[in-house]
């Protein structure tokens, strides 16, 4: 399989602060990632680092077959579906509006510039395919969060690219908000077979079922990385978030709850 990302012994310095120290991954198309670990463990900013959002301090990143700081950030990132679900338009665009500006590669709508035909064909098949059809002309501000970060995927598939990135895209979402994104990335998966993504979370309930990869950052650093199956067990999820947890699986989807030692502990 092609490698679409490769992270070789990255490190990652701010203020003098190393947020990661000697990351090392690689993405095949048709994988599906996962980045876990507690809150300032470093997954968002590897994720900006995999979406050509910043260069690391030591080591050496490559996108799509290019090296940071060897390439045009601005052209690369054009071709990486990156979805953040705190963003979004500051107008009251429609959700169609709003899918369409993934073409344009800007927030908003540009002026004088109008899709094709069959731009506006692929724009109201992913529409339908993230589960937004009948709000297709709803404007922006009458969205609940789960149709925002909904429609704020159609728009990063737009260019068609080969790498989605997701960063927290359960943020917010009530448990059936939660369960609607999670069916449609579900279907999303099954219909771009082709298609790699990388999700970034701290709660293993919100992890798609097609998930097949996961790595585990504590501290900046990973604790463990590889097949899904391999890498979630009770053990290293606990040492990766420093607290006894127990992790079952059925039908597809992880939960967790209390490890033994907490259990045991409680009256």
């Amino acid at each position: 399989m092609t490698d679409l990302l490769r992270v070789d012994g990255v490190d990652f310095v701010r203020d003098g602060n190393a947020i990661l120290r000697d990351v090392s991954l690689t993405v095949r198309a048709g994988e599906h990632w996962a980045l876990l670990g507690a809150n300032g463990a470093g997954k968002s900013t590897l994720l900006r680092l995999l979406g050509a959002v910043s260069h690391p301090t030591r080591g050496s990143v490559e996108v799509l077959g290019h090296r940071l700081g060897r390439v045009d950030m601005r052209a690369l990132r054009a071709h990486v579906g990156h979805v953040d679900p705190r963003g979004g338009p500051r107008s009251p665009l429609t959700v169609r509006e709003v899918v369409l500006t993934g073409l344009t590669n800007t927030a908003e709508w540009v002026p004088r510039w109008s899709p094709t035909t069959d731009q506006a064909d692929q724009a109201d098949r992913l529409i339908a395919l993230l589960g937004l059809e009948a709000r297709g002309g709803a404007t922006w501000p009458t969205l609940s969060q789960g149709e925002r970060g909904r429609a704020l995927i159609a728009r990063a598939l737009m260019p068609s690219p080969r790498l989605l990135l997701l960063d927290e895209p359960a943020t917010g979402l009530d448990v059936a908000g939660r369960e609607q994104l999670l069916e449609r990335i579900d279907v999303l998966q099954r219909t771009y077979p082709g298609l790699a993504s990388v999700l970034v979370t701290h709660h293993l309930e919100e992890l798609p079922p097609g998930t097949s990869h996961v790595l585990l950052l504590r501290d900046g650093q990973a604790l463990a990385s590889g097949p899904a199956a391999q890498v979630l067990t009770s053990d290293q999820v606990s040492e990766c978030f420093d607290h006894p947890i127990h992790i079952t699986r059925a039908d597809g989807r992880w939960s967790v709850r209390a490890g033994r030692r907490l259990r045991a502990a409680l009256p």
